[in-house]
């Protein structure tokens, strides 16, 4: 009966939200290299932020922008080059009842760890360090470094083809680069990993199980893979009402890529690095060539000019540098739900599309509608500080939108948060993400 009424109340207050206009707020300022940000299942009061290079989990409490002055962790040693150090985190879909966060960090490699919440919600346990993975990375960039649970509550992990250019030289596979290698090679892909049973027990670093639907189960692969063939997929997301996966892959010379798998996937998909960059041959380096049969071209692509050509082109004033992927809105503000809202680090854009929903066969750089440049719009404008080396994008448990400023270490929201409604509204998507997954589990693949 009290959570019917929660519910109820949820949905009127949402549906006033709905009614109102909506603003940027900046809601945390001072942080250090600020890279990503999440939030624990059904959590209301509280996001995450990572500091890549001092390590750091850092707290903001919600609806003020209070940083809490003590982190929630700091791992270390992490390494402090280039594009390393703290880049991913995920809380287990049972959080609240175990405790449960998963981080991605390199050290120089990358290390995929489990920790656990002490006795203090907002401190955790540094003696809990569990190692998950570990992957070796022969360079300091590409190392992707998002992670995140799926639908079906299995880890999905993101790796860089292991740096340097081309996908080549020391580290690299002969003749076709890692992103395009799946055998006894984790990097340049999406894996996905069953963290709640252990398929190594004698392996004291490898405390995870491969989902047995996984596409190279029992083929000569590494079972762990789910997708292959990207260069550095700097942040990834699931659109939490179709399950669709989107993923911002960074491009070399040429072309910056949005990739799209649909909700239905059973996984396996090439994006096509290193022949490929966004839906043209690679054009430098010599690694170019034809689409790998099967292969998927991105839903969009852009230019970083004109040198090399011709990417998908979208149009006057969409060019960049080094895209940042982000998010499906499905927060409170009507008007933007559906809308992708992704960046470009390099060139300071704040931008949005919507997929129009094409078959992975028809992907040609074209597969989107409303392709819209938000940069400077009013509603887009924070009411102090300003949009500008966006690192990351975020998303609370109630699916309002966060933009990291890595220079000025800034938090922005879209929209402004109003605590009554982040509070009822949290209240409603806890039972709906509990009735979503009581759902799922009877599909989930027996082991």
């Amino acid at each position: 009966m009290r959570v019917g009424f929660l519910l109820t109340a949820a949905l009127l207050v949402a549906g006033q939200a709905h009614a109102q206009s909506f603003g940027t707020s900046r809601i945390a300022t001072g942080l250090d290299d600020p890279v990503y940000l999440t939030a624990p299942p059904g959590d209301t009061t509280r996001v995450f932020v990572l500091e890549q290079h001092l390590g750091q989990i850092r707290i903001i409490h919600l609806p003020d922008g209070t940083l809490d002055p003590t982190p929630f962790l700091t791992v270390s040693p992490v390494s402090q080059g280039f594009e390393q150090g703290l880049l991913g985190l995920a809380f287990h879909p049972d959080y609240a009842s175990n405790g449960f966060f998963y981080v991605n960090y390199t050290n120089p490699n990358t290390q995929i760890v489990r920790y656990q919440v002490s006795s203090d919600p907002d401190v955790a346990n540094p003696q809990s360090a569990t190692p998950v993975l570990t992957i070796g990375q022969p360079q300091a960039n590409h190392n992707g470094g998002w992670l995140g649970f799926g639908p079906d509550d299995y880890l999905y992990i993101s790796t860089g083809d292991g740096g340097g250019s081309n996908d080549s030289g020391s580290g690299h596979t002969e003749g076709t680069g890692n992103a395009q290698d799946t055998t006894s090679n984790l990097l340049g892909k999406i894996l996905r990993i069953d963290v709640d049973r252990d398929e190594f027990p004698a392996d004291a670093q490898r405390n995870y199980g491969n989902p047995p639907d996984n596409p190279f189960v029992g083929e000569t692969g590494d079972d762990e893979i789910w997708v292959y063939g990207l260069r550095n997929p700097w942040r990834i997301s699931f659109d939490r009402e179709t399950d669709d996966l989107y993923i911002g892959d960074v491009g070399q010379m040429a072309c910056e890529e949005l990739d799209v798998q649909p909700g239905t996937s059973a996984g396996g998909e090439n994006y096509g690095w290193r022949l490929r960059e966004g839906v043209i041959a690679t054009p430098t380096g010599g690694v170019g060539g034809n689409r790998p049969p099967g292969a998927l071209d991105p839903i969009f692509d852009y230019p970083h000019g004109t040198t090399f050509g011709p990417c998908s082109d979208p149009g006057t004033g969409f060019t960049g540098i080094a895209i940042t992927g982000g998010y499906v809105y499905r927060g409170p503000v009507a008007e933007l739900d559906g809308r992708y809202f992704f960046g470009d680090f390099g060139a300071g854009k704040l931008w949005s599309l919507r997929f129009d929903g094409s078959a992975p066969s028809d992907f040609d750089g074209t597969n989107y509608t409303e392709l819209t440049d938000h940069t400077g719009q009013p509603a887009f404008t924070p009411d102090a500080g300003s949009l500008g080396s966006i690192s990351s994008f975020g998303e609370d448990s109630v699916g309002n939108l966060y933009v990291l400023d890595l220079s000025d270490g800034e938090v922005f929201v879209i929209p402004e948060p109003a605590a009554g409604w982040m509070q009822l509204a949290g209240a409603a998507f806890t039972l709906a993400l509990a009735r979503r997954r009581s759902g799922r589990a009877a599909s989930r693949p027996a082991v």
